[in-house]
């Protein structure tokens, strides 16, 4: 008998669909390669922006309105209530008729109040804060029903919740809040044919669904292989050029666990550039992407692991996706990468039924040229396009980004959303919020995860600059589709400082017969792409800053050595560093006050400890760069990862007060390693921002408008009043936006505006009450800046009066779109006053 008879999934495929089901479903890789039976599709609720409606309008499919607060559309079904006097309405997020299950909830902190109901229940399964359902109802359910709350943590993953909720009428989930707080969030339902017998979840139940969650528990600590079975082993030496054949197997079987390890004299050339050639029933391959993209490791050797595929320390990688076929399998490697290799292979096969719901699976891999943004616009990427009948399983990005801010807040590179359309070519099947969002966490945090269903396996930093590899598999929510489907995902960076190198993969099934679009891979394609040089900048989160390299500080004092990631290529490394030796590092204020300081330094896995003095107080952490070893309150920092990879991470400590003049830094290594450091950075630390008499706060306006990437409130510093603005990103001339200005009493005052000017900001007009007032007012400046007050003149005001402002132009040095504006305040000054 076929070992797979014996998966969980297929011993209840029989059964109504329900919760211990369900539960097995999220690691039986087995069933990812049949067609489910009962079918269903997959449909995502997000927060995204509602003016997102055809391609054909440009300013509407990219824009970012999606969660932020003040959108000009509320990013929900439908609004139940209008906001009251506090600001509070309720919103629809979804009503699904029919039997279907919640099988994935994302949220980056949604407050307010969700209330989920089941099958029109007059008492609903949940009423509480949104993020706690969204992204972390494992853990309530599994706490409230006295089981471990170990037992949650195969189902929260960063910022998601997987924990499976079947229904078997209906469900309806609303939401209580503030539009104006930050409501970002994603809902994945799982629709069923009607008349599908499906079992409620029922929280009461889960004492005894305890088996089942241990189960998952130990599959997601310790994953294996779907069925046990014996591995084939070759290994050979590939010449420059060579292909190699390591495994033929006749059918029907199934390939069940596939292990590669390559030697190199350059491991990441090799792993790049040699290609794995997977071939089921047939002569073209179904497989034929990188060997390292293909296990998620770029560039070079980066360990991880999730469910399905794994990169160990050793050099092995591993891959556990189940691989059917009916008549041969043959697994091979193409070397390209200009140099010999090593390579050895095991493979373990198993018996497989194959029948008219079995699937093939399939690895599509993709880059083409670096990726320079016209204008900064953002665009839509190709993932994969196919037809046929099957489902995509897994997601990746690995790119290489050359930012040259230190800080998340400027080298981000994800701020586009994913857009997959499932045989419906009109509008995305999921349109989501952001591609950290699609990846399971937040905030464009550069930390490093590992996940059953999601990693971030490598972030060099510093920020999100250097390389970066995401991960997701969709696992108990894969992406069914039956005809035809298509994976985007936009890129959009914070900036671009130069072109990005963008590779993408996509791990999926589909019947025989099943074709994509995807061009193979070029010789250029398959060189490692290098990080140009560059010079770190003082702007976005690193804003207000003084920067100095060790080397210029120090130089004298260490040495140089080579370090790819590094701003010059090189960091300073301190030689005498043993536990007690103490480096002095002088610098200069030029004025008094607040200052945070940040070190950017070589992370290794053998790398030894600091603490860190300014004139001698000593400075504990307070962000620790995506670090895996050093924590914010600590004086001790570790300058290690646990892995063998290389970092570049940008270190900060607590704030300290500073008077003008020379100081001096002290570094005292604790523990022992090797200490290197790229360069400093001193930022100032935001005074309290100014307020402005007779001011109105522009950010707390109620507004209208049209503008396509919607406003927010944007921090800016102390020298704007409260120090915030109203931030528009309008897209094109002839887009406006409308507040509604209360003045403190009826009578006559003098109205101004306060502006910032900006390097992507237009050409304004102003009118007050529909009668326009000034016009030509170009708000454009290659940095950041305040502009005004613009004076509109006095005017009797009996009461709350609409103050318009409207986008005629672009300045032709402003960076496209070039009609960004910003709106600090609106003073109004009583005519007695003047």
């Amino acid at each position: 008998m076929p070992l797979f008879v014996l998966t969980l999934a297929a011993v209840l495929a029989q059964e109504p669909v329900d919760t211990a089901g369900l539960l097995g479903e999220l690691t039986d890789l087995a069933r990812l390669a049949r067609l489910p039976e009962p079918d269903y599709r997959l449909v995502q609720f997000s927060s995204y922006d509602r003016r997102s409606v055809s391609e054909e309008d440009p300013a509407g499919w990219f824009a970012n309105a999606d969660g932020f607060g003040g959108e000009p559309i509320p990013g929900f079904a439908a609004v139940l209530r209008e906001p009251d006097e506090r600001g509070v309405g309720e919103y629809l997020v979804c009503e699904v008729s029919g039997p279907g299950a919640i099988v994935r909830g994302w949220s980056a902190g949604m407050g307010g109040t969700l209330r989920v109901e089941l099958d029109g229940a007059p008492e609903p399964l949940f009423t509480g804060r949104a993020d706690d359902f969204l992204a972390r109802r494992s853990r309530i359910w599994i706490e409230q029903a006295g089981l471990p709350t170990t037992l949650a943590e195969p189902f929260i993953q960063e910022d998601a919740d997987y924990f499976p909720v079947p229904f078997a009428r209906g469900l309806r989930v609303t939401w209580e809040g503030r539009l104006s707080e930050l409501h970002f969030y994603h809902l994945e339902v799982r629709r069923y044919p009607a008349g599908t017998e499906v079992r409620s979840f029922d929280p009461a139940r889960l004492p005894a669904l305890r088996p089942w969650l241990e189960e998952v528990a130990s599959r997601c600590a310790r994953p294996r292989p779907a069925a046990p079975a014996p591995e084939v082993g070759v290994e050979a030496t590939v010449a420059a050029g060579a292909a190699f054949e390591a495994v033929r197997r006749r059918g029907p079987g199934a390939l069940v666990g596939l292990r590669l390890r390559v030697t190199a004299a350059d491991p990441a050339a090799a792993l790049r550039g040699a290609l794995l050639r997977l071939d089921f029933d047939g002569d073209e391959p179904e497989v034929l992407a990188p060997v390292g993209d293909f296990f998620g490791t770029f560039p070079g050797l980066q360990p991880c692991r999730s469910l399905p595929l794994e990169v160990g320390e050793d050099g092995w990688l591993s891959c556990r996706f189940v691989m059917p076929f009916a008549r041969e399998a043959r697994v091979a490697l193409e070397n390209r990468s200009g140099r010999e290799l090593r390579v050895e292979v095991r493979a373990a096969f198993a018996p497989w039924d194959w029948d008219e719901r079995s699937l093939h699976f399939r690895a599509d891999w993709r880059q083409g040229e670096p990726i320079e943004l016209p204008g900064g616009r953002p665009v839509d990427l190709r993932f994969l396009a196919a037809e046929g009948n099957g489902r995509i399983v897994g997601v990746a990005s690995l790119l290489m980004n050359p930012s040259r801010i230190p800080t998340p807040a400027g080298s981000w590179w994800g701020e586009g959303d994913e857009k997959i359309f499932l045989d419906d070519r009109s509008f995305p099947a999921f349109f989501g919020t952001g591609s950290e969002d699609y990846y399971n966490y937040s905030w464009s945090r550069p930390d490093l995860f590992a996940h059953p269903c999601c990693t971030q396996a490598v972030n060099t930093g510093p920020g999100n600059a250097g390389f970066v590899v995401d991960q997701r598999f969709h696992l108990l929510d894969d992406l069914r589709f039956r005809r035809w489907t298509e994976f985007r995902m936009e890129l959009w960076p914070h900036r671009q400082d130069a072109p990005i190198a963008y590779a993408r993969m996509v791990w999926w099934y589909a019947r025989p017969g099943a074709a994509a679009d995807t061009p193979p891979p070029t010789a250029a394609e398959l060189r490692v792409p290098e990080l140009p040089r560059w010079e770190p900048d003082a702007a976005y989160g690193a804003a207000d800053s003084w920067i100095a390299h060790f080397e210029d500080l120090v130089g004298d004092r260490g040495r140089l050595v080579p370090e790819p990631l590094a701003s010059r290529g090189r960091v300073w490394s301190w030689p005498a560093a043993a536990p007690g030796a103490v480096l002095e590092v002088p610098f200069a204020t030029a004025a008094a006050g607040r200052y945070r300081l940040n070190l950017v330094a070589r992370h290794l896995r053998e790398a030894g400890a600091v603490r860190v003095a300014v004139d001698g107080r000593v400075l504990a952490l307070a962000d620790g760069g995506g670090s895996e070893t050093a924590r914010p309150g600590s004086a001790v920092v570790p300058l290690r990862n646990r892995h063998g990879v290389v970092r570049l991470l940008s270190l900060g400590w607590e704030e300290v007060e500073l008077a003008a003049g020379r100081h001096t830094l002290r570094i005292e290594c604790v523990e022992p390693g090797p200490i290197a450091f790229d360069y400093l950075w001193l930022k100032t630390v935001e005074r309290e921002p100014v307020r402005l008499p007779n001011a109105v706060e522009a950010e707390s306006l109620a507004a209208t408008g049209d503008a396509a990437g919607g406003w927010q409130v944007q921090a800016l510093g102390p020298d704007w009043s409260g120090g915030r603005q109203l931030w528009v990103r309008a897209t094109a001339p002839g887009q406006r936006i409308e507040l509604t200005v209360p003045p403190p009493a009826p009578g006559r005052y003098r109205v101004k505006v306060l502006l910032t000017r900006s390097w992507d900001y237009g050409v304004l007009a102003f009118a007050l009450d529909g009668r326009r007032l000034a016009d030509g007012i170009d708000t454009w400046s290659p940095d950041t800046r305040r502009l005004g007050p613009i004076d509109l003149g006095l005017h009797e005001l009996a009461g709350p009066f609409v103050l318009g402002v409207e986008v005629t132009g672009s300045n032709p040095e402003s960076r496209e779109p070039g009609c960004y504006f910003g709106i600090d305040c609106v003073i109004l000054e009583p005519a007695e006053d003047l």
